[in-house]
């Protein structure tokens, strides 16, 4: 008999030859093509669709935080025409009280948290210097400069090599409005000392216009700056608002920066800035005084910019300044954080509480607007 042969026939018969497997392999081919490209259509169309959501939800949340904003400020405007004085007992103050007030504004999604704190709790910078003549050291801010540098450079290790001097001193020279390479004292510094650096830059000569150029002055590290280890920096403690009409305005400049420190909201590094003395337990009496409540209610009035004597332990000869104090300020800075699910939106707003001329209400003009 004949073997039969096991090697396959490459005949017609054969799926290569077969037009009707060629037509399948083709519509396999062209199916894997349109899955596939559906596939990459559809993950083009959910990104497309989560980045339209996220663009949707930030819009969302940043409209909450300015709705925030806009309540804080009518909050100011509202706490001025009822009382001069501004201090850490009034509502504007109060977490409590700001959230009573957030809780008659609906949303339908995300929810505001906000934070009103005093720019004039801080110390001015550009009060450093006499405005508007703008040459000469303001010799009651220097004291407190000369407080609060060694305070801070004394809170971390990284900061033993600083010179406290040359901080104040080169501060004082980025704002003077002289740069005649007359430098202040042996360690200053004017423009020829920032050309030289990498990259280049001229000291101002005029008013801090933000916070961050204080971080450009000779002597002032990020460190120092900013903080470290949780200890804060000296940006913490400063202001560059506060500007106010001049009486006698001096070359077209009509402005100046009293400078005065508002000692009911001031923060305590500040306080013992504030005190003429070596002791910072006086400074500590004072600022546990101004809190101090029974129940829910603070205990001592701080209306008066005197009320400081009445602090426990405090020597009847001590005496602040009258030059670097005041229990009043229109300067605020608003901070509105809005949520929405994992997503959040902060906006940080100082404001100018002023009454409008044509009206006689109290109002709020925004300085600055930053969102974060």
């Amino acid at each position: 008999m004949r073997k039969k042969r096991l090697i396959p026939s490459t005949g017609k018969k054969g799926i290569l030859n077969n037009e009707r497997g060629v037509a399948m392999l083709i519509a396999l081919g062209i199916i894997t093509l349109v899955i596939t490209a559906s596939l990459e259509l559809n993950r083009q169309v959910r990104n497309t669709m989560m980045a339209v959501a996220t663009v949707r939800d930030r819009t969302t949340l940043s409209e909450i935080a300015a709705g925030g904003i806009h309540a804080a400020m009518a909050m100011l405007a509202r706490d001025k025409q009822m009382s001069r004085i501004d201090s850490i007992q009034e509502d504007w103050a109060d977490s409590e009280k700001i959230r009573e007030l957030l809780a008659e504004i609906p949303y339908e999604k995300g929810n505001v948290k906000i934070e009103i704190t005093d720019e004039l709790g801080r110390i001015q910078v550009n009060a450093l210097v006499d405005f508007p003549r703008g040459r000469n050291f303001n010799g009651a801010q220097k004291t407190m400069w000369d407080r609060i540098v060694p305070l801070i450079k004394a809170s971390h290790d990284a900061f033993e090599d600083l010179e406290s001097t040359e901080i104040v001193n080169s501060v004082k020279d980025w704002l003077d409005s002289g740069d005649d390479d007359a430098i202040s004292g042996l360690n200053g510094a004017e423009s020829d000392h920032y050309e030289s650096l990498d990259p280049p830059y001229k000291a101002r000569n005029a008013p801090f216009v933000h916070i961050s150029e204080l971080s450009l002055v000779k002597g002032i590290t990020p460190a120092f700056f900013s903080g470290i280890e949780g200890m804060p920096g000296i940006a913490e403690f400063m202001t560059v608002y506060g500007a106010t009409k001049a009486k006698q305005p001096f070359e077209k400049r009509d402005f100046t920066f009293e400078g005065k420190v508002n000692i009911n909201t001031a923060p305590l590094p500040v306080i013992i800035a504030l005190v003429p003395s070596e002791n910072p337990e006086y400074a500590q009496s004072i600022y546990d005084y101004r809190q101090e409540k029974e129940g829910d209610e603070f205990l001592h009035s701080l209306n008066s910019p005197t009320w400081y004597k009445q602090a426990p332990e405090i020597p009847a000869e001590l005496t602040i300044d009258p030059q670097l104090i005041t229990t009043e300020s229109d300067f605020f800075r608003i901070i509105a954080t809005s949520t929405l699910q994992e997503m959040s939106v902060t906006i940080t707003a100082v404001v100018h509480r002023e009454k409008e001329k044509e009206t006689n209400k109290w109002t709020c003009r925004v300085l600055s607007w930053e969102t974060g």
